[in-house]
């Protein structure tokens, strides 16, 4: 692993989160990495409320959060099916593990995956040792106690980092071929623009349909036929927006316009219209209207 994602996929309207919240990935220890994609900190003071929206990427996240007064709490979030929305406000901060599609089953071997897919379950009920102690110390302290210098923030980062690698690396996490063997496919789909359905992807791993789908369910949480599509409108949605951000650094309304029909063809769709349909039933406005400049 090279370090941490830099690319946007799967963020709504990146450039307005970014521009309200702190937001980084981190690497985490190298024994983690073969589970893990990374780790992705937020933190937010905001004057007034602000939603994010989210198109989940196949991957299980355990998530540590403390909004405002309230007490801190953590939990794991299986994959979301549909847009994710969260509402954000005050003050607050978020330390986030996302695994790697696959990468999950690993650190809780009991259950396939697909039981959390769609849930959000308190981690303490998934994971040992989430007690409320590990989970403030994930997400570190805010202010200097009485007598003691403030951390810089770099430190803070470090530390919120370090004590996630403790507590993933606590698990202990077991060797698992098909765990390996789910994250190689995933990574085939993500990665392998000829894998545009089920049997494709049976063929290049050399299984039969019926076996991928029994692999997916436990170690993915997901079918094939939803990853694929799934990063199809990743790829469709990071497009668009790097038609708006063309547009906002003064390139032309006709800059870099994008050919939607061209699209819908390299990313494997029958034609247009299904990219279309797919698009504005997974991000709520058709790719058009999502790409088209706001009124000034």
């Amino acid at each position: 692993m090279a370090g941490p994602r830099r690319d946007t996929r799967g963020i709504v309207e990146p450039r307005e989160l970014f521009a309200r919240v702190r937001f980084r990935r981190r690497e985490p220890a190298p024994a983690l990495r073969p589970y893990l994609e990374h780790y992705w900190l937020i933190d937010w003071d905001l004057s007034e409320p602000y939603a994010s929206h989210v198109v989940p990427h196949p991957s299980v996240n355990v998530v540590f959060q403390r909004y405002g007064d309230e007490a801190p709490w953590g939990e794991v979030a299986g994959i979301g099916l549909g847009l994710f929305t969260q509402k954000l406000e005050g003050r607050g901060r978020v330390c986030g593990v996302q695994f790697r599609p696959g990468g999950f089953r690993p650190f809780a071997p009991e259950r396939q995956v697909s039981d959390w897919t769609g849930k959000r379950v308190p981690v303490a009920d998934v994971l040992a040792g989430a007690d409320p102690e590990t989970v403030r110390g994930i997400l570190g302290r805010e202010g200097a106690p009485e007598g003691e210098p403030p951390e810089t923030e770099r430190e803070g980062e470090d530390a919120r980092v370090a004590a996630l690698d403790a507590f993933l690396l606590g698990l202990e996490p077991a060797a698992d071929p098909q765990a390996v063997r789910a994250m190689e496919l995933v990574d085939l789909v993500r990665t392998d623009r000829t894998i545009r359905r089920v049997t494709d992807l049976a063929a290049a791993g050399g299984v039969s349909a019926r076996s991928l789908q029994r692999l997916f369910a436990a170690y993915v949480g997901v079918g094939p036929k939803w990853v694929i599509l799934r990063y199809r409108i990743h790829e469709a949605l990071e497009r668009a927006e790097s038609v708006e951000a063309a547009r906002g650094v003064g390139e032309g309304a006709g800059a870099g316009a994008l050919d939607w029909a061209a699209l819908a063809a390299e990313l494997g769709y029958s034609d247009q219209a299904h990219l279309v349909r797919d698009f504005t039933a997974t991000v709520g406005v058709p790719p058009t209207a999502y790409a088209r400049p706001a009124p000034a």
